[in-house]
């Protein structure tokens, strides 16, 4: 068989599985489903980037504490005191206010621009893409964590650059993500043979990820876009929606009273609906306990010396869907 239709063939193959595996879950039927941008609108921790003074600064060189312990203080942060540098991998090099782009939500002239040139460690070239990340820390803003007992949600409409401006390369281009803190339980063997129930909490962080698999892979040459899910109960990423067009999408998570995450998406900035659920699950098995953050990843092939893709995202909105803790939140940020 030629090379190119064994790896098509096995791409394809890899794909209908998942698919099948990805649809469970999202079939059951939900004794409550949250869906993104219901409730309560919590607006200091919202962004709609309406104001002409919002700025970003820098204090590069950014952190890359994850890849070389070095935090670099003091990080970057927004002057509106909501945005601010990842420690772990330091934020994109370029977020500026921009003009909504054409199609955008009703009523918006102001919108977010994120692009990266050196992605990574400052000043170091990798072999391989790198991503920064960008984060909202929901917490901070609010005063305190969201729970799944709140059923809280969050919305993003996202402006996605044509295929063919994207870095020819597989894998991960653009991320929307939420830091949780989560638990799992799993049986495990004693020394003496006896099953004993362990309980591990950590943080995980699940998320929607624009993707490219490449069309050299494939017979028909053609790129082939995806939202790629993160992540099934074994911690398995996999594509479940293809991309068939470009310009503004709609992004949502909710997370419900049981500490499950639910995914949703649609192409256009209509509000989200129960039809673009995507999937539910409970991430590497946890069962989500609080949510921190929301935040974005973008990646660049730092060997290119090349800036990535600008990605624009709009209405950046957190939202309590029941229960108390979060009290009314005063204001008039973002639109209803």
């Amino acid at each position: 068989m030629d090379a190119s239709l064994a790896r098509s063939s096995r791409f394809s193959v890899a794909c209908a599985l998942l698919a099948v595996l990805a649809a469970a879950p999202a079939a059951r039927a939900y004794d409550y489903l949250p869906i993104p941008g219901r409730g309560t609108k919590l607006t200091r921790a919202s962004d709609d980037f309406e104001d002409q003074k919002w700025t970003y600064v820098f204090n590069n060189p950014k952190a890359s504490s994850e890849l070389d312990n070095s935090s670099r203080p003091p990080m970057g942060g927004s002057t509106n005191g909501l945005w601010l540098e990842g420690p772990g991998r330091g934020h994109p090099d370029l977020i500026r206010r921009v003009t909504t782009p054409e199609g955008g939500l009703e009523g918006s002239t102001g919108a977010l621009e994120i692009a990266t040139l050196h992605a990574g460690v400052p000043g170091r070239v990798s072999n391989e893409a790198e991503q920064d990340d960008l984060f909202l820390n929901i917490g901070r803003s609010l005063g305190q964590s969201l729970y799944p007992s709140m059923s809280p949600s969050m919305v993003v409409r996202v402006f996605v650059p044509p295929v063919d401006e994207w870095q020819q390369r597989d894998g991960s281009h653009f991320a929307f993500r939420a830091s949780a803190m989560g638990t799992r339980t799993k049986q495990v063997e004693s020394r003496w043979g006896r099953s004993k129930t362990e309980r591990k909490t950590e943080g995980y962080w699940p998320g929607l990820f624009f993707q490219l698999y490449e069309g050299h892979h494939r017979q028909d040459q053609e790129d082939h876009p995806y939202l790629l899910i993160r992540a099934g109960e074994r911690g398995e990423d996999y594509y479940k929606l293809p991309i068939k067009q470009t310009g503004w999408w709609t992004l949502g998570m909710s997370f419900s009273p049981d500490g499950r995450v639910h995914y949703f998406a649609h192409p256009g900035t209509a509000d989200l609906t129960s039809a673009d659920h995507l999937a539910s699950h409970f991430p590497y098995g946890f069962h989500c306990e609080r949510i921190d953050e929301l935040f974005f990843d973008i990646w660049n092939d730092s060997r290119s010396g090349q800036w990535s893709p600008k990605w624009i995202v709009d209405d950046v909105a957190v939202y309590q869907g029941s229960g108390g803790g979060v009290a009314q939140q005063p204001g008039t940020r973002g639109r209803r």
